[in-house]
Parts: C-alpha cells; sequence; structure tokens
C-alpha cells in the first residue's frame, strides 16, 4: 500500500491549519480511548517521533550552514567605534614655531583622550573562484539536507507501519488462541461425558486435559506479543504513557490486516530505488560538494580583491577638545595574494582530493548495497505473496475436517487422535494464516522503503 503523498506532504510541511487541528485532536490526553487508523500513526508519527523531531533540528541547522556557506558573495557592512584613553607620559609632543616678533615657540598638546567611529561598506570582488563555489555549495547543502530528512522520514513511516501490523498480528493471534482453547475445552467437555458414561477410557481424558493445558502457554505468549507491540507502537508516536498505566496499553487501532495487491517486477524495482532512494541522492550530493571542496582549496593559489566605501569620524589630533571632529567619507580598493604559503593550499587540495575520492567510494558501495536491499525485500515479498495465496482455502479445509472429525467421532467410527488432530490443524491454519497476512504487509511496506516509494518529496523545509 503507497502512503498517500497528498497527507504525507500536508504533515510534514505544516501547510494547513486543519490538518494541525487534527493532529492537536490526535495527541490530546485522551488518545487511549480513541481508535486509531495506519494513517492517524503515521500523521502522528510525522508531528511527534523523536527521530523525526532531531531530524527536523538537523535539517535547520543545515540551513544555517547554507547561509553561512552564501556570505562570501554579500556585501558586508562594518561598523567600527573605539574610545582611548593614554597615560600622559605615553603622548608625543611636538613643538611647532609660529612666527612672531620674538619667534616664540609653543607645544601642542594632542590630549589623552582620543575616539573615532566609522562605517565601511566591503564587497568582494574575486576570491579565486570561491564565490562561485560557495553559491553551488550553498544548493547542494540544501538539497542534500532534504534528502537526509526524507531518509530519517521513510525509515520512521516503514517502522510505525511495521508496529502497527504486529498489533494486528498479536491480536489476530490471541483470537486463534482463545478459538483453540474453546474448541479444545469443549472437546475436553464431551470426553468427560463420554467417559462418565462408560464409553471412553480414563487415558481420553487425560489426553484432553493435555492438548487443552498445551494451548495455554500460546494464548499467553500472543497476549504478551500484543503489550510488546503496543509498546513499541506508542513509543514511535511519540507519546507519553499515563502514569496510572501500567502492563497493559489500552490502545486502540482501527484497522486490519489486508492483501492489497502491489505489483511490480525487479528490474523496475532496482531502477526506481537508483532514481528515488534518498540516500543516494544524498550521496550524490556530497560527492559533489567534495568537489566544491577541491575548488575551494585550489583559490589559494589565486588573488582575491575587494572594494569597500564608507564614512568616518574621530577627534582632532590637534585639540583636547572631544567635540572638535574630523569627518568624511573614503573609498578605495584592496588586494591580497600569498605568493607562498609554506605548502598550506597544497595541503588543503590534497585533503580536498581525498575526501572526494572517499565520496566516490560511498556512492559505489551504497549503491551496491541499496539494490542487494531491493533484491532481498522483493524476494521476502515473493516469498510471502506465495504463502498467503497458499493459505486461501487452507482454513476453510480444516474447518470442515474439523467437522468430519466430530461427525465420525459421534457415529462411532473416529477417534479422539482424530478430533484432535483436526482442532490443532484448524488452529495452524489460522495462525498461519494471519501471519501470512501480517508477513504480506510487511514485505511489502519493506519492498516500497527499498524501491523508494515511501520517501516524501520535499522542496523547501519543513
Amino acid at each position: 500500500m503507497l502512503i498517500p503523498r497528498s497527507w504525507v506532504a500536508a504533515a510534514l510541511l505544516a501547510a494547513s491549519s486543519s490538518r494541525a487541528a487534527e493532529m492537536n485532536r490526535l495527541a490530546n490526553a485522551d488518545w487511549l480511548s480513541k481508535p486509531i487508523s495506519l494513517e492517524d500513526s503515521i500523521n502522528i508519527a510525522l508531528n511527534q517521533n523523536s527521530a523525526i523531531l532531531k531530524a527536523k533540528s538537523d535539517l535547520r541547522a543545515a540551513y544555517g550552514l547554507v547561509v553561512q556557506t552564501r556570505a562570501i558573495v554579500i556585501p558586508k557592512v562594518r561598523a567600527t567605534g573605539i574610545y582611548q584613553i593614554n597615560d600622559e607620559a605615553a603622548i608625543d609632543k611636538f613643538p611647532v614655531a609660529f612666527p612672531g616678533a620674538n619667534g616664540s615657540t609653543i607645544t601642542v598638546n594632542p590630549g589623552d583622550q582620543q575616539w573615532s567611529a566609522g562605517v565601511r561598506l566591503i564587497q568582494s570582488l574575486y576570491e579565486g573562484g570561491r564565490m562561485k563555489s560557495a553559491l553551488r555549495a550553498a544548493k547542494l547543502t540544501k538539497e542534500q539536507a532534504l534528502l537526509e530528512y526524507q531518509r530519517v522520514v521513510a525509515d520512521t513511516l516503514v517502522d510505525v507501519r511495521v508496529a502497527y501490523y504486529d498489533i494486528l498480528l498479536a491480536a489476530e493471534q490471541i483470537g486463534v488462541q482463545e478459538a483453540s482453547i474453546k474448541l479444545l475445552t469443549k472437546e475436553l467437555e464431551d470426553t468427560t461425558r463420554r467417559f462418565e458414561a462408560g464409553t471412553v477410557p480414563r487415558f481420553n481424558v487425560l489426553r484432553a486435559e493435555v492438548e487443552q493445558a498445551n494451548a495455554r502457554p500460546r494464548l499467553i505468549r500472543a497476549r504478551n506479543s500484543y503489550r510488546t507491540a503496543k509498546n513499541n507502537l506508542v513509543n514511535l508516536l511519540g507519546y507519553n504513557v499515563p502514569k496510572d498505566v501500567w502492563e497493559d496499553i489500552p490502545l486502540q487501532l482501527d484497522g486490519k490486516l489486508d492483501a492489497e495487491p502491489y505489483e511490480i517486477d525487479l528490474p523496475s524495482a532496482i531502477k526506481q530505488s537508483m532514481d528515488k532512494r534518498p540516500e543516494l541522492g544524498a550521496l550524490r550530493k556530497a560527492e559533489q560538494l567534495r568537489q566544491e571542496d577541491i575548488n575551494n582549496a585550489r583559490a589559494g593559489y589565486l588573488p582575491s580583491a575587494q572594494v569597500f566605501a564608507g564614512y568616518g569620524s574621530r577627534n582632532s589630533q590637534f585639540s583636547t577638545d572631544l567635540s572638535r571632529d574630523v569627518s568624511g567619507w573614503n573609498a578605495g580598493a584592496q588586494f591580497s595574494w600569498d605568493i607562498f604559503d609554506g605548502g598550506l593550499t597544497r595541503g588543503k587540495v590534497r585533503e580536498a582530493k581525498s575526501h572526494y575520492e572517499r565520496a566516490k567510494y560511498d556512492l559505489e558501495d551504497t549503491t551496491r548495497r541499496i539494490e542487494l536491499e531491493v533484491r532481498t525485500a522483493y524476494s521476502n515479498f515473493i516469498e510471502a505473496k506465495e504463502v498467503l495465496e497458499s493459505q486461501k482455502k487452507v482454513q476453510e479445509q480444516a474447518e470442515e475436517a474439523l467437522r468430519l472429525a466430530n461427525a465420525r467421532a459421534e457415529a462411532g467410527t473416529g477417534t479422539q487422535l482424530d478430533v484432535l488432530s483436526a482442532q490443532t490443524a484448524l488452529t495452524e491454519a489460522r495462525s498461519t494464516q494471519v501471519q501470512a497476512l501480517r508477513d504480506y504487509d510487511v514485505a511489502r511496506a519493506r519492498l516500497e522503503r527499498a524501491v523508494g516509494n515511501s520517501a516524501p518529496q520535499l522542496e523547501r523545509a519543513p
């Protein structure tokens, strides 16, 4: 079953107030009293699951990195200001001769306090290729962060679906085992009546009691699986269990195990996985980012140039009056080039190239691993599909066999062993059928994840 992208995208991006209101309703304290469908479970997980919430934080952090990366191409405005007081002995005084009658000389004291303030606009013109590389890297970083977020969401959705199916399976298994005990109890009662009537030996009663006792552990284990599965789903949904709820969480589900068809051939599945898997997309972006790191490192071989313009003001150096200032604008250009940096740039280039090679190997290895994952998931799906197909009429046949065994026993032509064997076969058929339904649903969910169909397509941060 493919998850509808309409409500997945709405939940991820919180695009509608009605969706938010629905999430608030489901997140209320009375969530234990309302049945939860599979769609509700996924919507709740998208808003409350810890892994997804942490991935959202990582995504926002990556967007902050995007802003930092492209800052090199944006003009900077810098304001400066300083106030300084100096020791009298540290002030340089110099004589100035004024023309006069007696050629007198006076000393100009600039004062022991100084201040200055200014604002300057600086724009980089050339950074050895860093500016274009920064814009490309910012775009790649944003896309990589989105793909990483999609990976976390896709993994979480699969976990939620499997946990939901596990609860449905456990509930069905409880019903199967309770029905088995009911049949065995009825058989014990019938055998006891026959023993009291003298038509069967004591051995038959003991055999019926043993069969009934052997069935009880299976019911106990099914109930424990049910409790454990509910705990797992509640944890994935991000709920805090109320303090007054102990071993059995009264969680109600509004769903059932189904066998919705899913058709795909292996070549198409592999091809789709290569195109849709967010892990591969993220690694492709990582490879391109490492290429930009090489370009950025090589920029150290080249010069950089900036232009600037500003306005400044300072106190006069020839007066002790701090209110007397000298103000005006300034503009110019600056240029720098590290002709020899001791091998620093060469070392950075080598490091960047090594990281680039590592990124290529990671991509190749993950590609092979994902193809293996698709092949395995496809094989498991085919197995689950064939097992489910083989169980279509088994339960009906087992029920008919039990009916005939009971009829023969009542007519005196059958044995107790025939009845018990038929009851065991019916229980096994019922258990196998619900297990096959669960395995089919889980195999389908895992195959969809392997192919990449369960990963929502995002274009911006949630």
